[in-house]
């Protein structure tokens, strides 16, 4: 068995930390600049520099409105690169990931680090223990410019996850690992990617470990009417009693895509489920608020209905979480190696998960 992985949430992130005294957030709604048509890798890190500039220069303009009290600032999915349009797995990492100790995030640290602000965002990272293989990671940098947390998109349609190479990767980095919760001076903070606020467990999992405020790096429909995705921010804040910052792109560009179909309703969820904060369509900094710990705090220690944490009867529900729905370990081989996939496995993994669910009685036969 190898060493085990460097954690994923730095051990300085884990001191004790007085209660933080009320301060602002911002989920930051900027457009994506897509690197997709970009020729190679080095054009495409040019592109990503940029755009790094690009907010860097959006949160310094900010902050000058909102004020110096903004100590957090969440970035859209996608702000560095957009997606992947049908390139395959190694193609796209080489062009669009970023190393965890390379000059992408070389330069956030700075910005973070010379802002003196903590900074999450959402991007395609490589790991040097699955060669060809990316994982789509959301991130958080702290005030002094270190990573203090990696979270890796747990539930993807047609990115790798570590539920796919989910033996090797709990044997190098362990649960905390696929979970992690960064205890800062801001509070204990937590990511969820994208599409996953649909899913209430990823969420239980990182309150259950102590997470108060989700950051949620998405890039979603934005509509008059409720979404899916709007209506599961409310829900997630108020089951958990934390807070969701949430930041939706403004579009994203230079692909064929409509670019705004991923566009507005940033915005920043109390733990009651109340919006405090919304922003409308287009690059803005509007969806920014207040978070207060020690009042989240008080509002855990209450008894009452309301306190859904303290409420939680685990033990009900572990028979039904022990079986499996999408099965784990389909990009690992017969000797436990990763390997990389065709992008059809993605579709062709669901449908076969669809069957089996069809053949135990779960999914009713037209």
């Amino acid at each position: 068995m190898s060493a085990v992985a460097t954690p994923l949430v730095s051990a300085t992130a884990k001191v004790v930390h007085p209660v933080p005294a009320p301060y602002l957030a911002l989920a930051l709604q900027t457009a994506c600049y897509a690197v997709n048509a970009c020729p190679d890798a080095d054009a495409a890190r040019a592109a990503m520099r940029r755009n790094i500039d690009r907010v860097h220069r959006q949160i310094v303009a900010s902050r000058a409105f909102i004020g110096p009290g903004l100590k957090l600032v969440v970035a859209p999915e996608y702000f560095l690169t957009s997606y992947p349009l049908g390139d395959a797995l190694p193609a796209w990492a080489e062009k669009a990931a970023l190393a965890p100790d390379g000059p992408e995030y070389a330069q956030m640290r700075a910005m973070c680090k010379s802002l003196g602000l903590y900074f999450s965002g959402n991007a395609y990272e490589t790991d040097a223990h699955f060669p060809g293989l990316y994982f789509q990671t959301s991130f958080i940098i702290d005030d002094s410019g270190e990573v203090v947390l990696r979270y890796r998109r747990l539930v993807s349609m047609f990115a790798p996850t570590p539920h796919d190479v989910w033996d090797r990767y709990l044997e190098l980095y362990g649960l905390d690992g696929v979970f992690p919760v960064a205890d800062t001076p801001l509070g204990k903070l937590a990511c969820i990617a994208s599409e996953e606020i649909l899913y209430p467990e990823i969420a239980r999992s990182l309150a259950l470990r102590g997470a108060e405020v989700f950051l949620h790096s998405s890039s979603e429909v934005c509509s008059p009417r409720l979404t899916p995705k709007d209506i599961a921010k409310r829900a997630r804040a108020y089951e958990n009693c934390a807070y969701v910052v949430s930041a939706n792109s403004a579009g994203i560009r230079d692909v064929d895509f409509p670019e705004s179909s991923t566009d507005g309703l940033s915005k920043i969820v109390d733990a009651k489920g109340e919006v405090l904060a919304e922003a409308g369509t287009g690059e803005s900094m509007v969806a920014n608020a207040s978070i207060d710990i020690a009042a989240l705090r008080r509002q855990r220690r209450t008894p009452g209905m309301a306190n859904m944490l303290s409420r939680q009867r685990l033990e009900l529900f572990a028979a039904t979480y022990a079986g499996s729905v999408h099965p784990p370990n389909t990009m690992l081989n017969a000797a436990g190696q990763p390997f990389v996939p065709e992008r059809a496995q993605f579709a062709n993994t669901q449908r076969d998960t669809i069957n089996q669910l069809i053949a135990r009685g779960v999914i009713g036969r037209e």
